[in-house]
């Protein structure tokens, strides 16, 4: 089995695991309790606040546990809305293809009076600084662009996008969701207000995660309750589990280089062979990227076929963000890009692993090119292109 599909999840590393375990078994007690055990939670969740805080250039009190990075992403954007609507400032910049936990609280937003504006992201999936400088007007409150595509992979131009804002005085935040502990990430240096991530992207476990807030910047409560983590997020510490993301993100930066170098090498490779397949397109820039993904369109299948037949084979991958699996409607992502629906229908996203080998990435392209020229051997929409009734678009 070759799993290629960590943008959705990634496997837990050893190392978390075992912290995980050790502390459930070991360290249950209430971070905010007084006694002993207790204080010895306190001791471990203040350490991976430390250890969080390093590896992104922050300080250990700008850090807030959170669930996951939709909470995060809710969290920033929120705090952002109603400091604006307090200055009279209802704006805000986005792109449109941002993950759907941000763009689903835009939408919220925009009903509750403010107004949104998404940039186009080009055919290269990437949003052009300029163009953030453009849409950035007097009342508008911030600014949030994602730093790396969920979908397609293209890495935003960040650091000069958050320079924009501090010279404009606009908050700015990003969802680094699919960028930490896979790319070097430095909330200073990226000029960064606010950023989210979430531990099961980087080998840690699922729903935890934190959100970034540069001291000084005023973040409004989405979950009330207790006093915990300095009266921001309510709710009795998942000590183990923040524990763990804390040693898999340490783990993470400590081998990022290394895993880049292979990553990118594979990454490469499996793009150099399905370019090779008549009628397909690489989604977003080639180069620009982050090292793992992969993203094709091929013209003239479905999607959805593509993965079943890929999965008897014994490769899992997907046709883009797992938190939309269930739609029928084609990627939003790729339809941002200027991809046709017929088109969009037809994709497909590797997401490989450091395990990844070069036997792996063989075997992946030997295998799409057969599926895919299986599944266009009975298809109406293939027959038609063949034919001529239809254009070729790819």
């Amino acid at each position: 089995m070759i799993y290629a599909d960590n943008a959705a999840t990634t496997k837990m590393s050893d190392a978390a695991i075992e912290t995980m375990t050790r502390l459930m078994k070991e360290t249950f007690g209430n971070p905010s309790s007084l006694y002993s055990i207790g204080q010895t939670a306190k001791e471990v969740l203040e350490q991976a606040r430390e250890d969080v805080a390093a590896v992104i250039g922050a300080q250990p009190r700008e850090i807030i546990f959170t669930s996951g990075g939709s909470e995060a992403d809710n969290q920033a954007i929120l705090s952002a809305a109603v400091l604006g609507a307090r200055n009279g400032k209802k704006h805000i910049v986005s792109t449109a293809f941002e993950h759907h936990a941000v763009l689903h609280t835009l939408e919220k937003l925009e009903k509750d009076g403010f107004e949104i504006t998404l940039l186009d992201v080009h055919e290269n999936g990437i949003v052009r600084p300029e163009e953030v400088r453009d849409a950035i007007r007097e009342d508008t409150c911030l600014v949030t662009i994602m730093y790396a595509n969920n979908e397609i992979g293209t890495i935003q131009p960040i650091r000069e996008i958050g320079a924009i804002c501090r010279e404009k005085k606009v908050l700015f935040h990003t969802d680094a969701v699919q960028a930490i502990g896979h790319i070097p990430v430095n909330v200073e240096d990226d000029n960064i207000d606010m950023l989210s991530s979430s531990a099961h992207k980087f080998h840690g476990p699922k729903c935890v995660g934190f959100l970034y807030v540069k001291k000084g910047i005023w973040s409004e409560n989405l979950i009330n309750g207790g006093a915990q983590e300095r009266g921001k997020r309510a709710g009795t510490e998942n000590v183990p589990g923040i524990a763990a993301m804390a040693t898999a993100l340490k783990e993470a930066a400590d081998n990022l280089q290394k895993n880049t170098e292979k990553l990118t090498a594979a990454r490469n490779k499996l793009i150099a062979g399905l370019k090779a397949i008549p009628h397909s397109a690489i989604n977003g820039d080639e180069h620009n990227r982050l090292p793992g993904n992969v993203n094709f369109c091929f013209e003239g299948i479905e999607g959805e076929s593509l993965l079943l037949l890929l999965d008897d084979k014994g490769i899992e991958a997907s046709s883009g963000s797992a938190c939309t699996s269930g739609s029928l409607d084609p990627s939003h992502v790729l339809l941002a890009i200027g991809r046709v629906h017929d088109v969009a229908h037809g994709s497909l996203r590797l997401s490989i692993g450091e395990t990844i080998t070069d036997e792996d990435c063989d075997y992946i392209i030997k295998s799409v090119g057969e599926v895919v020229e299986y599944l266009r051997g009975f298809s109406p929409i293939w027959r038609d292109l063949v034919s001529g009734k239809k254009q070729f678009i790819l």
